[in-house]
């Protein structure tokens, strides 16, 4: 690799500054003291501008001998921050010229990462631009071809940190487009930056230099990942994102539990496109990585050092986030599966059922083809076990209450495993999410069942998680989740209501309701609005008063809320006239409060469209029912 005019002894000395320097940025530079962080990499930047500066005598000293001739200034190692010319005449990638080039641009580029690392970006900027510089006079060759992609890979990464998205695509999709050139023109393993500086015992061999290159490339596809995630491109980002993550696997460069959280946050793009399969596989490709984070052995647990019980620690933290990941895929799943089957009032529609239930064949012959090819993670160490994890869980669309109740079965282990770690104390919100997450999982499911009475029990399942949490929350520093739970709870009791009402107009053989019927009727009647209620409070000032402007993220929910409310107590079955006048009275008051929000603020109405015909509806029929009432009364009496 030495030019001819530099002698064994010369050269060796090169090759060993730069073996020194990498190891003060890549080993000692991780025990560097906290007052001073960048100690070896400031070590490692001097002898990198020591190299520079015999790289450019040698030149020198070839030009004044008659070499290819040029500038005959004295070298000077690159100032910091200060462009410098090189090479003023053109070169070739398969000359010599064109070899110092790419070592001189090397150094730029070392020198350049090593500024960024100290936090000196425009003397970084600086001297990848040289690298650039020199790189732009050679033609891409096996010589310098990773040398061009890692170049633009830094400036993109550059870029991308001050936020100059576009600028830092550029780059990077330069970097992508080299790459795919250089393997469809040649292909062999091309020459890495190291070598450039390596006496020739010390050369990588063809498959390592393989690696290094593939390994670029890949850091190419990660950040292109990120960049188009920026630009909102959120498809081409899952797209580059799926291939980062399958490259790793196959280099074996990989951090398993990094891995695995990015192929889980991949699965919840793929969830929320519908690509159930495609989120799955992610899933369980993540779960299974996320195993080959070792573990400390429990014997060994009282002698372990501060620092290994926190990386157990992130370890349970991280597989935690996972499984939080599972549930959303379950709950997303049922919850999918109930839109395609639903009718128009949000029950199920068996013909729909019996519909999809004919065309499933045919969807599950074609689960096996096509895309699922492209999309598999793994190698034969780890692919049976990810198959064996899939097997585990659909990823077709449930199409009824066995398929329903086995994803729901599975969600429900991940709760378990999820509030193992995010308990109430310490993790509040993300305990209380879960919580959430495991109540939908059982809405979800209920729409499934046939039988009321089952159904009724899963949403009083619900009640029994969320209502002792609601009221021990302290409304001060938690009022948006507890108005959250106040929400669900009014909606979960007024779904048992209902339930229970449909239960009862059953029996053919009861003319009437019981007692007993009426009596629980009018619970769940008034504990759903005494939710709403308790959710329309937490609206108003501290005095009470009712806020004369709703903001945007409460305009419909409490719109909404006053519309049950006054839906609930006219609802309430009373034996005293009195009582049902009472009622009636108070739900006509909200249903007119809908109406006159909605024409003091016109831009409110397309919130609650269906919901405002009602109230204007209502508000018209229950004065005329209210007077026929007064009038019964004033005879009875």
């Amino acid at each position: 690799m030495a030019s001819l005019s530099i002698s064994n002894d010369e050269w060796k000395a090169i090759c060993d500054k730069f073996t020194n320097a990498q190891n003060l940025t890549d080993v000692e530079s991780r025990t560097d003291p906290e007052n001073d962080p960048f100690r070896s990499k400031y070590k490692a930047r001097e002898l990198l501008r020591e190299i520079y500066c015999s790289l450019k005598s040698f030149e020198a000293g070839e030009e004044e001998s008659g070499g290819e001739g040029g500038d005959q200034r004295p070298a000077e190692p690159p100032v910091d921050g200060q462009r410098v010319d090189f090479f003023e005449q053109g070169l070739s990638g398969d000359s010599p010229a064109g070899l110092r080039a790419a070592k001189l641009g090397a150094v730029e580029y070392y020198l350049g990462v090593n500024h960024v690392d100290t936090e000196e970006l425009s003397a970084g900027q600086e001297h990848l631009m040289n690298c650039m510089k020199l790189l732009d006079r050679c033609r891409v060759s096996s010589e310098n071809v990773s040398l061009f992609i890692h170049a633009r890979n830094q400036l993109g990464i550059l870029w991308a940190g001050r936020d100059e998205t576009e600028t830092a695509q550029g780059f990077l999709e330069t970097s992508e487009s080299i790459y795919q050139r250089y393997m469809k023109e040649d292909g062999s393993p091309p020459t890495d930056m190291t070598d450039y500086f390596a006496t020739e015992e010390n050369l990588l061999t063809h498959q390592e230099r393989t690696k290094r290159f593939e390994l670029a490339y890949t850091h190419s596809m990660y950040y292109l990942a990120q960049v188009y995630k920026n630009l909102g491109e959120t498809e081409r980002a899952a797209t580059y994102c799926h291939s980062t993550l399958q490259r790793q696997l196959k280099l074996n460069q990989f951090s398993p539990m990094e891995w695995a959280l990015n192929a889980a946050t991949l699965s919840q793009y793929y969830i929320t496109k519908g690509r159930y399969m495609e989120g799955r596989h992610c899933l369980s490709a993540a779960t299974v990585i996320s195993g080959l984070a070792g573990e400390v052995p429990s014997e060994a647990a009282a002698q372990e050092s501060e620092t290994e019980s926190e990386r157990r620690e992130q370890l349970r933290q991280k597989r935690a986030e996972i499984a939080r990941c599972w549930i959303k895929y379950c709950l997303n799943l049922l919850q999918d599966s109930k839109k395609l089957l639903e009718d128009n009032i949000g029950e199920l529609d068996t013909d729909r059922q019996e519909e999809l239930k004919r065309a499933r064949r045919r969807e599950e012959e074609e689960e096996e083809k096509g895309r699922k090819s492209a999309m598999l993670f793994g190698s034969e160490d780890t692919f049976d076990s990810i198959a064996s994890l899939e097997e585990k869980v659909r990823c077709l669309f449930l199409l009824d209450f066995t398929e329903a109740r086995a994803v729901f079965l599975v969600g429900q282990d991940y709760v378990t495993q999820a509030k193992d770690y995010f308990e109430m104390d310490g993790y509040v919100t993300d305990h209380i999410e879960i919580l959430q997450d495991h109540s939908a999982l059982f809405r979800g499911l209920a729409f499934f069942e046939e039988d009321l009475e089952r159904r009724c029990k899963m949403h009083k399942r619900r009640v029994d998680m969320l209502e002792p949490i609601c009221s021990d929350l302290n409304s001060q520093y938690y009022l948006m989740i507890r108005r959250q739970l106040m929400f669900e709870l009014a909606e979960t009791y007024n779904e048992m209501m209902d339930l229970k009402l449909a239960l009862a107009n059953r029996q053919e053989d009861t003319p009437s309701l019981d007692n007993h019927t009426v009596k629980k009727f009018n619970h769940l009647c008034s504990a759903s609005a005494k939710y709403f209620q308790m959710f329309l409070d937490s609206l108003c000032s501290p005095e009470g008063k009712v806020p004369e402007h709703l903001e945007e993220e409460v305009l419909r929910p409490a719109l909404v809320a006053r519309f049950r409310v006054a839906r609930l107590y006219s609802r309430l079955i009373c034996s005293a006239q009195s009582d049902q006048l009472e009622n009636l009275n108070k739900s006509v008051e909200h249903y007119k409060y809908v109406v006159q929000y909605c024409e003091a603020h016109p831009e409110a109405a397309s919130a609650v469209e269906s919901e405002l015909e009602l109230s204007k509806e209502m508000a018209g029929l229950l004065p005329l029912k209210i007077n026929r009432l007064k009038a019964r009364m004033v005879v009875n009496n």
